[in-house]
């Protein structure tokens, strides 16, 4: 399928994605992500006044982030924009891009931004009134852990559905700080020549603003937080279930950060392109739910569908991305496609800069577009599973235009 909706090439940025309690731990993530859209807005001249739509992408709430897209809109200036806010875990990312695409197949917008941000950092405490408790006390959570801690379907926590694949699959811990070496070791790729390829789309060193977005409280050089692990170091870990496979080290950790794209028509993506010589289309899109607390096999039927609406195969990818929470899941996929293991999630993944959530997809979708530029053009696959036993999927190809 050729969707009408493309991605204008340079049309996007992310931030660096900084760890759990790090240097965005205090900044708001709508108000935030706001912040960094206006500069990045300037920095490409594109005038908010293109828009005339936005999708917010959002999963762990803020105050007043009620107000949603909207509200975003408004504070970059786009003040008669609306908008949907969105939530869909760690598939958030796909999930938003479709709903722009879709709102440009129909008609009913011609340039949308796409924009995702989380702070899984001082998640919100939150009080459930229940007049009818006992003495009238009510329910309480905290967003963040309790959702990593829960599923309430099945009451498992989200390291228990990848334990349940690697027992399923025969999965071993060496196996997974295999593929946790080479994940680093293309991350640092990124790296290379003064992080290079990081410069294609976040802006370094990254100024980190104080709360109130009126002066700059530290600047940073990128992502912060990131392991470097040894095969000495790794195999020292013990599981963090017992009887279990995954360790502290063959996972990701919590992280806070933003990202964003634009959506528009073919005519305006080259109007809005940093190179109108290239075009970032939209081919295929896919959703799929694996069994119960089986999580991270949902990426392969997810990553099928999109396929097939693309009527490609996995074999054709000259690019694969994947959101990676445990290391686990990237064997899961290789085993199940036959695609290379090794040469998946070149330049970077989730594994390694972090899990902020909803921005984590659009970032690796934006990393997947710049690894096809960088070997001329080609089609690319991103896969991710999101909590509830679901994925999202989506085929995009960088070509000529």
């Amino acid at each position: 399928m050729n969707y009408l909706a493309e991605i204008p090439y340079g049309a996007y940025w992310s931030t660096p994605f900084t760890r759990w309690q790090g240097s965005f731990a205090n900044l708001h993530s709508v108000e935030f992500a706001a912040h960094v859209a206006g500069r990045e807005l300037a920095r490409r001249k594109i005038e908010p006044s293109v828009f005339d739509y936005a999708v917010l992408g959002i999963s762990v709430p803020q105050k007043q982030s009620f107000y949603g897209a909207p509200w975003l809109a408004g504070l970059i200036g786009a003040g008669t924009v609306g908008g949907p806010t969105i939530m869909q875990a760690c598939a958030t990312g796909v999930r938003t891009l479709l709903a722009a695409a879709q709102e440009i197949e129909c008609g009913l917008a011609h340039s949308a931004l796409v924009l995702n941000c989380d702070r899984t950092s001082n998640g919100p405490h939150v009080y459930y009134p229940n007049p009818r408790g006992p003495g009238g006390t009510g329910a309480a959570e905290d967003w963040v852990i309790d959702s990593f801690g829960c599923d309430p379907l099945g009451g498992h926590s989200m390291l228990k559905t990848a334990e349940n694949v690697a027992a399923k699959l025969g999965i071993s811990t060496a196996e997974q700080h295999e593929i946790v070496l080479r994940r680093e070791a293309q991350y640092r790729d990124a790296l290379a020549d003064d992080s290079a390829f990081l410069r294609r789309f976040m802006t370094l060193p990254f100024e980190v603003p104080a709360p109130g977005f009126r002066k700059t409280a530290a600047t940073i050089a990128g992502d912060e937080g990131i392991s470097q692990s040894t095969p000495e170091g790794l195999a020292k870990l013990r599981p963090v279930l017992e009887g279990g496979t995954v360790t502290y080290g063959g996972q990701t950790h919590p992280a806070d950060g933003n990202a964003a794209l634009v959506v528009t028509t073919r005519d305006r993506a080259r109007e809005l392109s940093s190179n109108p010589k290239i075009a970032v289309r939209l081919h295929g899109f896919g959703l799929a739910r694996a069994a119960l607390a089986h999580m991270p096999e949902a990426t392969v039927p997810a990553a099928q569908r999109a396929l097939a609406q693309a009527g490609r195969s996995v074999a054709q990818m000259a690019a694969i991305k994947t959101h990676n929470p445990f290391a686990l899941n990237d064997i899961v996929f290789a085993r199940a496609t036959g695609c290379e293991l090794k040469t998946m999630n070149n330049f970077g993944c989730s594994l390694v800069w972090g899990h902020p959530q909803a921005p984590m997809g659009t970032r690796a979708i934006i990393e997947l577009i710049e690894e096809l530029a960088l070997r001329g053009g080609g089609f690319g696959l991103f896969t991710g599973c999101a909590a509830g036993d679901t994925a999202m999927a989506v085929v995009l190809e960088v070509g000529d235009a």
